[in-house]
């Protein structure tokens, strides 16, 4: 028991030391190392955290970034002056204002703003007369020097009001090849309190006949637009007066086009450069716009020899009326210079007997041309060669000759 307590007395002062060091009682110790912040690690695919802007900053904020003009007549032109504050504590900069369509501009707004002052971003949007009625929604962005949100987006809505709304707002119609004509019908309806009479309707293409009938009295019409073919001009307008000052008049847009007997689309096909890497199957999709229904036979692929791997298949989604043809090259298929081949198939049509598709394909890469080899020069004669005989001078060969 007192060696324990030797001991103990013994650790004490150590101890004290220890706690003194610590608390920077003994000024000749060392000083701990401060700990330095570790940096907060970010989760693959989550957003970082905001940054904070440091020194002075400016700030924009709306009074209101969304206004609503209510109903709205086409033909109207809308405007409104958006109101915003620097509630920052350095200068707020509007470099730029860029509204989301042609229809919406902007005005000239205030470029710089002062910390606790107020700018003005004027904005006008032209509702156009062929607009359908209904709910409409236009975007501004604003962008200045907020760090913290450097583009702000502004909304204006609300919904476009017809005093006399047309559906559909155009006369669309596609005659088939083999019928003479080919109608649509178009509903006028009145939004009008008070009932209206619509005259007689007139168009500026003599290809339509127009007829004008009551549904619902003074509400709401029907419109019979009829095309007759043949036609070289299918486009015309369309003009009905109405009893209306609001809407003293309406009108619309009529197009016409004959479709051809079959379309074939796409009319060429075009392979992938020689020599394909792999497989190909483009599709041709042939569509019957007649009345009549189609058949297809005898589809094959042809115009040089080696076509044995080259298949065709013939699916109909529609019996008669729409088919697909898939045409499946094989890997490293090459059509050669000068060749030509084709996609064929027979048909029930009288105009048109047989179907052909041309078939082309990208060029491959051009040969390189062999590097041309260099020749060595001749090597130098070896001792073992004959010896050719000195060479005789002038002076020697005269006294030879004596």
């Amino acid at each position: 028991m007192k060696y324990m307590s030797h001991r103990f007395f013994s650790v004490l002062p150590v101890l004290a030391l220890g706690v003194a060091s610590v608390r920077g009682d003994n000024p000749g110790a060392p000083q701990p190392i401060p700990v330095q912040p570790v940096p907060a690690v970010v989760a693959p695919g989550a957003a970082p955290a905001p940054t904070v802007p440091q020194g002075p900053s400016p700030k924009i904020v709306f009074q209101t970034p969304s206004f609503d003009f209510g109903k709205a007549r086409t033909g109207d032109t809308l405007k409104h002056t958006f109101i915003y504050t620097n509630t920052g504590d350095a200068v707020l900069e509007v470099s730029n204002v860029r509204p989301g369509c042609g229809c919406t501009t902007a005005g000239e707004w205030t470029k710089k703003v002062e910390p606790g002052k107020t700018g003005m971003i004027p904005i006008q949007v032209a509702i156009n007369a062929n607009w359908p009625a209904g709910p409409i929604v236009k975007v501004v962005n604003v962008d200045s020097n907020d760090r913290s949100q450097p583009s702000v987006q502004l909304q204006v809505k609300g919904n476009v009001w017809k005093p006399i709304d047309l559906n559909p707002a155009y006369a669309i119609l596609n005659i088939p090849a083999d019928l003479p004509s080919a109608s649509t019908v178009v509903r006028i309806t009145s939004n009008l309190e008070e009932p209206i009479k619509l005259e007689t309707p007139h168009v500026t293409n003599p290809v339509y006949t127009l007829a004008l009938k009551e549904t619902k009295p003074g509400k709401e019409f029907e419109m019979t637009v009829t095309a007759h073919a043949p036609i070289t001009n299918g486009q015309g307008t369309i003009t009905i007066k109405t009893s209306s000052t609001n809407s003293p008049e309406i009108s619309l847009t009529a197009w016409a086009n004959v479709q051809p007997a079959i379309a074939v689309i796409p009319p060429v096909l075009t392979l992938p450069q020689a020599p394909l890497g792999t497989r190909a199957m483009p599709t041709v999709t042939i569509q019957n716009n007649g009345t009549n229904l189609l058949k297809l036979t005898d589809a094959a692929i042809s115009g040089m020899p080696g076509l044995e791997n080259v298949s065709v298949n013939v699916e109909e989604p529609t019996p008669g009326k729409l088919f697909t043809v898939k045409v499946g090259f094989p890997e490293g298929f090459v059509i050669p210079a000068g060749q030509h081949i084709e996609l064929s198939m027979k048909s029930s049509h009288p105009q048109y007997p047989l179907i052909k598709v041309p078939v082309n394909q990208i060029p491959g890469p051009a040969h390189p041309i062999s590097p041309v080899t260099p020749v060595k020069p001749p090597t130098p004669a070896t001792s073992s060669a004959i010896p050719l005989p000195p060479p005789v001078h002038a002076a020697t060969a005269a006294t030879a000759g004596k």
